[in-house]
């Protein structure tokens, strides 16, 4: 049997690599940035998208239930502007850039027993730290659109 010392090899100084020492960590955080900062654009760029496209549908959603229970078509308007106003505002969206149309398909008079009410809430949502040269040319931002439908009730009446 062989004494317990020799069982160790002796060290080859040939084979130890150089120049190599401590870059490890260094490739890692590099590796780590690379791809680490466009996850977190992309988790930011779609929350202020879900967050707009939440906004719209809301807006018009409440917008159409608040114009077919009002009492006449100028109030209605009023209600709804309001709606939208409240709905955009509650997700940090400026209303002065939405668009809001109110159809009242096959019929002549918006508020009508058994009217159907459409309203449409337009809204351009830029994208997070795109600079304005850019968001100006509508080139770093979308645009997102949502519809609701509510019918006038059959026991509508005027005033």
């Amino acid at each position: 049997m062989r004494p317990w010392k020799n069982w160790t090899r002796p060290i080859d100084r040939r084979w130890t690599p150089t120049g190599e020492q401590g870059s490890a960590s260094l490739e890692f955080i590099t590796a780590g940035l690379i791809l680490l900062v466009p996850l977190v654009y992309l988790v930011l760029a779609m929350s202020v998208l879900q967050g707009g496209a939440l906004a719209v549908e809301g807006a018009a959603r409440q917008a159409a239930r608040v114009f077919v229970q009002a009492p006449a078509t100028g109030e209605a308007e009023a209600r709804a502007e309001r709606a939208v106003l409240v709905g955009l505002a509650d997700y940090g969206i400026d209303a002065a850039d939405a668009q809001v149309s109110i159809t009242c398909p096959g019929s002549t008079v918006c508020l009508s027993r058994r009217t159907v009410v459409t309203v449409t809430v337009r809204v351009v949502v830029d994208l997070p730290f795109v600079p304005a040269v850019i968001t100006g040319s509508r080139g770093g931002s979308i645009p997102l659109e949502a519809s609701a439908t509510q019918t006038v009730s059959r026991f509508w009446h005027e005033g």
